[in-house]
């Protein structure tokens, strides 16, 4: 499973979101666009939207999350320790 979560500095749904990653071990990738315009464009691009935090998870966009709903995905997709 590849996920790339895009962020942004100060964002506290944000920081909700990679502690649940962190916590449950989940392997992923941070992308902060803040003050990095080609991250930014590619969220952009990838979502149709500029807010985060926002998951790519194996090419599924989960645009402008929280971290029940990142729960609730991983769950359904069987992903461990949710």
């Amino acid at each position: 499973m590849n996920i790339i979560i895009y962020t942004k500095t100060g964002c506290g749904w944000c920081e909700d979101v990679l502690e649940l990653l962190r916590s449950r071990n989940v392997s992923f990738e941070e992308r902060n666009c803040t003050g990095n315009k080609q991250c930014f464009e590619e969220l952009v691009q990838k979502s149709g939207q500029f807010m985060t935090p926002t998951l790519d998870i194996d090419g599924e966009i989960i645009a402008d999350t929280d971290r029940e709903t990142v729960s609730s995905t991983l769950k359904a997709r069987g992903v461990p320790g949710f």
